[in-house]
């Protein structure tokens, strides 16, 4: 009797436990909706603290896969290095030194190209100008109920109020005050840079030991079984995400590399700075393009429009062979979703988070349709052996 009072006991204690876990989760996650500014605010500084060791650990995981080429094929096959240390060490050296290189020689072979666009745009500006001037005196001939001569005064008179000394003194002293905000800005900037290189190299150099412990740390604290779900599901995240990111990188290079071709054979003006704006924009999966198309319309709209609707018309081109052929078959098999659920990813994530939750969007749905697959043949697999062993009934 008293061992059936014990259990009862023990069992109204873990239901109580489990109440108590359940109702103070509720009560935080209420307090955090309805206090939504300060969690935000909470939020903002944890992660701007983190933020070297974040981008430190981006730089790491992007390199990775140098890293381990440069020590598989260099260190180990030709140099035969036998010391895991000193392989490393140069496979480090030599993958920042490539990536160091590669940057500098697309930005040694941009920067002068974007520059001269710019310069040339600067240029015309005056030009652009006196296009406008002249509309404005012609408008009351295209539009006689339009008074041209108060347009003109209106016009005359902004510009004496953009010249006017007061306004300019007070200006030049509001804007002293932003000047040092973004010097501060700028070194918090190199600063952050600085770790997150010094995090990077860290991690690489001392992954092997990194991941032991973290293995161990899972081995102690789960079931053999859990933690080595939880690391087989890690590796396929981690599969996931670096395919998407590959693949995606992949995608913009050649959709900026095409539009560059189109653009030069089209004798559209700005090819090189707007195929550059075209494909850095279209690292936001499929609405990239419509948004790296832009500005290059404005430009080009104040050289000549007829040649705008053709670069509108060459990018809707592009967009459609990215959206409809191009992203689907890279993005499909590096991430392992259908085109419909890449679609999917891409509308549900930029109604959530925007530019990032759009390009976040597809490996967030990629993982989660990887864990639901993976959770339904474990579920049927259970099904299948309960009704293998259940015992027959008798006719």
């Amino acid at each position: 009797m008293s061992n059936n009072k014990f259990e009862s006991n023990k069992k109204y204690f873990t239901i109580s436990i489990y109440t108590i876990i359940v109702v103070t989760i509720c009560a935080l996650i209420v307090k955090i909706i309805f206090s939504w500014d300060k969690t935000a605010q909470l939020l903002h500084l944890f992660f701007n603290a983190l933020a070297p060791f974040l981008i430190g650990f981006l730089i790491a995981y992007i390199l990775n896969p140098i890293v381990n080429l440069l020590d598989e094929k260099l260190c180990q096959s030709l140099l035969h290095i036998s010391r895991p240390g000193v392989r490393v060490g140069i496979s480090l050296l030599l993958a920042y030194l490539f990536a160091i290189g590669l940057i500098g020689v697309v930005v040694a072979f941009l920067i002068p190209q974007i520059v001269g666009n710019v310069t040339d745009l600067a240029n015309s500006v005056p030009d652009w100008i006196n296009e406008i001037t002249l509309f404005l005196m012609n408008l009351e001939t295209y539009f006689p109920g339009i008074d041209s001569d108060s347009l003109t005064q209106s016009a005359e008179m902004y510009l004496l109020n953009l010249l006017d000394m007061k306004a300019l003194t007070s200006w030049i002293t509001s804007i002293i005050p932003q000047i040092l905000l973004s010097t501060v800005s700028f070194v918090k900037a190199i600063s952050t840079a600085l770790i997150a290189i010094i995090v990077s190299c860290y991690m690489l150099y001392d992954k092997k030991t990194l991941g032991t412990a973290l293995h161990r740390f899972l081995y102690a604290l789960l079931s053999e079984k859990t933690a080595n779900h939880i690391i087989d599901t890690a590796k396929d995240c981690h599969r996931i995400f670096s395919g998407f990111i590959s693949g995606k990188t992949l995608d913009s290079i050649i959709i900026g590399i095409l539009c560059f071709i189109f653009m030069t054979i089209l004798r559209l003006p700005y090819a090189l700075l707007i195929s550059v704006i075209v494909g850095v924009t279209n690292m936001i999966p499929y609405f990239g393009p419509f948004i790296g198309a832009v500005p290059g319309a404005f430009i080009i709209l104040l050289i000549d429009p007829i040649q705008m609707f053709i670069y509108l018309l060459l990018i809707l081109v592009l967009q459609q062979f990215d959206g409809l052929y191009l992203g689907p078959k890279i993005l499909g098999d590096s991430t392992g979703l259908r085109p419909i659920w890449i679609i999917f990813a891409i509308t549900i994530g930029g109604a959530v988070g925007g530019f990032i939750g759009m390009f976040l969007g597809v490996p967030c749905v990629a993982v989660i349709a990887f864990l639901t697959g993976r959770w339904v043949e474990n579920r049927l697999q259970q099904k299948s052996n309960l009704h293998s062993s259940s015992p027959k009934s008798n006719p």
